[in-house]
């Protein structure tokens, strides 16, 4: 049985709660959540010269920042077909912009803060599992050109060996302006650049109330109270009661990572010849990549968040659904498996806005490394002008249940998950 331990934890220093740095009374800016979101918005607001606190209920980059796949990713959650259909091309072309923004985002601050974290543009690797799919992948290159002037590829299924090993696929989509990073060393370099700009970040600050003194917001947490002019949350999968009017339009999603032993040169070549960033086409998604010659391997192997025993099914569930794609990984050892909680809205899109004068920024649904350093940033910016309503993804309506019939705990998991499998199988 591997370890039920996250495989980038292990190759970094990861922020500990060994030395509690007091709250501060008042703050101009309160954010809750230690994460990409939170950390890239202190770090911005710092740099401004505001005073702000990051309040996080358990240790800096606990959450999806740290336990993720890595993948720095073009694109949004629905396809940009889906989007245009929805918002029309205007909101669907800005909002596609803002996705290359996202991981140019995710450069820079690699670069300016000196981030070792193996940050590159590898490029992603969209395979086809039907025949259909790679129909609607050929459509796509053209589309996509026409549309947003962004250049995209396919291989077909006779020459996807170039890409992928393994014959499971009928041929591929390639996008070669996604990267990849080890998420552990990335959002720990972001910790450190946020505390460098002059943000201080409070592990074990759970928030337990947040209210009005005045005209400040008073945030009550397990080591204190701070009160704030402002707050902003970013607590994405792991929001809580404290939120209660967006915790009943997020629902929380468990996404679980297998990690192999170390291959050989020539396998780990084999499998990926260019290190891509790999996801399929089905709605029950696999998502893989290699770093450090071992295969990283995610799923939604389990819909309902991690816990020891969905970690567990969810390691044999991933093992399986690996060696279906690289039989060439039969024998090979798992070492690592975790999960973590992505956040998703009932749209699939990612929302920032503000409801009753507090910030937010949510619904990653995937998405998250580039997108939550990129609105954290952006959310920043236009809170420092006041004017979140300008900002693309406040451009549409966050919805919530239909009828009103979710209260933050997701009892519809299973169901939505044996859906997805029934889409799978009809497709």
């Amino acid at each position: 049985m591997p370890k039920q331990q996250i495989y980038w934890h292990t190759t970094v220093q990861m922020p500990d709660d060994s030395n509690l740095t007091p709250l501060p009374e008042k703050v101009d800016v309160a954010i809750i959540g230690g994460g990409f979101t939170g950390l890239s918005a202190a770090r911005t607001l710092a740099k401004r010269g505001l005073k702000v606190a990051v309040l996080e209920a358990h240790t800096i980059g606990w959450g999806a920042s740290s336990r993720n796949g890595g993948m720095t990713l073009t694109g949004l959650k629905p396809s940009m077909h889906t989007v245009i259909k929805n918002y029309g091309r205007d909101i669907a072309r800005r909002l596609f912009q803002c996705s290359l923004e996202s991981v140019d985002t995710v450069e820079q601050v690699v670069k300016e803060e000196n981030i070792d974290c193996g940050f590159a543009r590898y490029g992603h690797l969209l395979a086809a599992n039907k025949p259909k799919h790679y129909d609607a992948l050929v459509e796509e290159v053209e589309f996509m050109e026409k549309e947003f002037n962004h250049k995209v590829c396919v291989v077909p299924r006779e020459q996807q060996r170039e890409e992928i090993g393994t014959d499971l696929y009928y041929g591929a989509l390639i996008d070669e302006v996604s990267g990849g990073l080890n998420p552990a060393q990335y959002v720990t370099g972001l910790s450190r650049a946020a505390e460098t700009a002059g943000a201080t970040l409070h592990a074990r600050a759970r928030v337990s109330r947040l209210g009005r003194g005045g005209n400040r917001f008073v945030a009550e947490t397990e080591r204190g109270t701070v009160h704030a002019e402002n707050v902003l949350v970013g607590t994405s999968g792991y929001t809580g009661n404290v939120t209660k009017k967006l915790q009943k339009k997020i629902i929380p999603i468990g996404s679980f990572i297998i990690a192999t032993e170390k291959l050989s040169d020539d396998l780990a070549n084999e499998l990926s010849p260019k290190n891509r960033m790999i996801f399929d086409y089905k709605h029950y998604l696999n998502y893989f990549r290699l770093w450090d010659n071992r295969m990283i391997f995610g799923g939604r192997a389990a819909f309902f968040p991690e816990n020891s025993d969905t970690i567990r099914r969810s390691a044999e569930i991933l093992q399986r659904e690996m060696v279906q794609v690289y039989p060439q990984l039969k024998d090979t050892k798992i070492e690592y498996v975790w999960g973590g909680t992505l956040d998703f809205a009932f749209d699939m899109m990612t929302h920032v806005g503000q409801t009753d004068g507090i910030y937010y920024s949510l619904g990653y649904a995937g998405h998250g490394v580039a997108m939550a350093s990129y609105l954290g940033k952006t959310v920043a910016e236009a809170m420092l002008v006041g004017n979140i309503k300008e900002h693309p993804f406040a451009s549409f309506s966050f919805p919530g249940a239909p009828l009103g019939l979710y209260n933050g705990f997701p009892w519809f998991l299973p169901f939505a998950g044996a859906w997805h499998k029934i889409l799978d199988w009809i497709e």
